[in-house]
């Protein structure tokens, strides 16, 4: 049995310049395929809104959403730090409100940490869930929730200005307490100048190589989400086609009368 991941540990993997892995699982059975190889933390990303549930975008995942899927999550962990993503409208309207969603993502859940997207507009928030003793990880750069704002999935951090608002948000999560910061979508260089600027590690997806670790998809990893492919996205294992083929293989089976056999029968 793995002993558990803790906030501590993170940071002193951080302190000696080890890399940390971060994966997302929606469910038991990634999550536990996900501990047994090892994985540093676990993300219960509001991607589940895109990548499980097929929504365009994660904007309508639900906090009862998450508390089922961080459920799920942690029945399949044994020690991987879970961090849990705050869904849109959970922590923008107050900070009461924040808290409290936090809470529940914490006590109902089973969460070890939340996630929440923003910078400086989001540092007072930060600062109440801390304060609450429940570990953050901040999200800046390309955040999903604001997709509307910004147009769609754009690379930020292209322009001077970009670029100096995004080294203040990181600065800005720092100082409020998050214990780690993700940066996505954003150039190599900037998350470099980033990650060298702050002293909490830095997750990054679409970020370069230069961050303190990295973050995927699960369903990206293994080829199961054809709806869109970022180019920051490498397939490990195509695992798609086999599905299918398997899944072609038990119809025809069942169509031909062939399965199921004496050895499946009782």
């Amino acid at each position: 049995m793995r002993k558990q991941t803790t906030v501590l540990n993170i940071q002193n993997m951080y302190a000696k310049g080890d890399k940390i892995t971060v994966l997302t699982a929606y469910d038991y059975p990634f999550a536990r395929m996900m501990d047994q190889a090892g994985i540093d933390m676990i993300l219960v990303g509001d991607s589940v809104g895109s990548v499980f549930s097929g929504y365009d975008t994660t904007l309508p995942v639900t906090m009862e959403e998450m508390i089922y899927h961080t459920k799920a999550v942690m029945r399949g962990n044994q020690g991987a730090l879970v961090i849990a993503d705050m869904p849109f409208l959970s922590y923008q309207v107050d900070v009461r409100d924040a808290c409290l969603n936090a809470g529940r993502l914490v006590k109902d859940a089973g969460a070890h940490a939340v996630k929440l997207e923003g910078g400086e507009n989001v540092a007072d928030t930060i600062r109440a869930i801390v304060n609450m003793d429940i570990p953050v990880v901040a999200h800046i750069g390309l955040t999903p929730q604001s997709i509307h704002r910004m147009g769609g999935y754009r690379v930020q951090g292209r322009k001077e200005e970009q670029a100096r608002q995004l080294i203040a948000d990181a600065k800005a999560v720092a100082e409020a307490g998050a214990f780690a910061v993700v940066l996505e979508g954003i150039p190599a260089d900037l998350a470099k100048q980033i990650t060298e600027s702050i002293d909490i590690p830095t997750i990054g997806i679409g970020a370069g190589v230069h961050c303190s670790g990295q973050v995927l998809v699960i369903h990206d990893i293994l080829g199961l989400c054809e709806k869109y492919s970022p180019k920051f996205v490498k397939v490990y294992a195509d695992l798609a086609p086999l599905i299918k083929e398997a899944m072609t293989s038990y119809i025809d089976e069942v169509r031909a009368g062939t399965f199921p056999g004496d050895e499946h029968s009782f």
